[in-house]
């Protein structure tokens, strides 16, 4: 790669971490058992701690070693980690956790007395909801994210809100993901295809129409973006049209093919439950030679025939 290509490289990576910062409130990374989407959550981590904001991780599906890892002094140094792994709900007393657990972090994000910006990451919202009542939790993100359109009484301005959650969707029913996707302002699912990690990134602005882009990437192990182009169509697999297909019916224990034969004897075959023109014929028209039929009844000597109550032996 020449200088220019990887200044290109680089200017295409900060373009995607900007477009996904850039809004501010709540963008929820979509990830599934495919595609991991802790490492996007920490190139953003990382991204917000270089341009100098305050970053508050509220850990809670892995350790708190294990989130820093690959990351930089520097980097380490910037971030403000509240640990609910090791201990979630403060079983141990040591009067470290915060009052209210993760919920009660939140909560007291919200009443920050520095104005500058700040970026909230949760790793990750399926342990919070799995946890906490939807509800409840909705509208403490709602505050969270929205504290920079509440400015302060003395006419301070209010940096962005940057909160960033980690969603495992294949965790959640309908419900829980079509309250906490109303409350995004961007939104990232994560797929792929041919082994390259692709992310779609759908956007809401204020009175403007959602814009929907997909952006092909790789992250490197110190968590920077390395942004590629999507796979071609001629690199996707098909068929070759000098292989035959293969037929499934080859090795069969019975015969799906009927002969010429066997196919005019199926279509000369009368079935019983047809009715055929001669025998519809047969049956309501009969012809003048052939006999036809009479019941003849001979009352016996103990039958009692009543002309006028001829059901009297019913008793009815």
């Amino acid at each position: 790669m020449t200088l220019s290509e990887g200044a290109r490289a680089g200017t295409r990576e900060l373009e995607m971490l900007d477009s996904l910062l850039a809004l501010g409130g709540l963008v929820l990374l979509r990830d599934s058992v495919e595609w991991e989407g802790r490492s996007l959550l920490k190139a953003l981590v990382k991204k917000s701690a270089l341009c100098g904001e305050q970053v508050h991780i509220l850990g809670c599906e892995v350790s708190e070693e294990e989130f820093r890892e690959g990351f930089d002094s520097d980097i380490n140094n910037r971030l403000v980690y509240h640990d609910f792994f090791r201990d979630p709900l403060n079983w141990s007393k040591t009067g470290e956790a915060l009052p209210g657990g993760p919920l009660g972090a939140l909560r007291a994000m919200c009443n920050r007395t520095d104005l500058g910006p700040v970026t909230i990451a949760l790793d990750s919202l399926s342990w919070l909801l799995l946890h906490l009542p939807c509800t409840i939790l909705c509208q403490t993100l709602h505050t969270v994210s929205h504290q920079d359109s509440c400015p302060p009484g003395d006419g301070s301005p209010v940096g962005k809100v940057h909160v960033l959650g980690l969603l495992h969707e294949e965790l959640h029913g309908r419900g829980p993901m079509g309250a906490l996707s109303s409350l995004a302002q961007t939104e990232v699912t994560l797929g792929g295809t041919m082994g390259q990690a692709s992310a779609r990134i759908l956007c809401r602005r204020p009175r403007q129409r959602p814009t929907d882009q997909t952006q092909w990437f790789s992250i490197l192990p110190d968590f920077s973006l390395d942004l590629q182009e999507g796979p071609s169509i001629e690199s996707q697999p098909h068929s070759d049209p000098h292989i035959p297909p293969v037929d499934p019916t080859a090795h069969l224990t019975f015969n799906l093919h009927l002969s010429k034969k066997e196919r005019e004897a199926r279509d000369n075959l009368t079935l019983p439950f047809q009715f055929s023109s001669e025998k519809q014929e047969a049956l309501l028209r009969p012809r003048p030679s052939q006999a036809t039929s009479h019941i003849f009844y001979e009352p016996d000597a103990y039958d009692d025939l009543d002309q006028e109550d001829p059901d009297d032996d019913l008793d009815i």
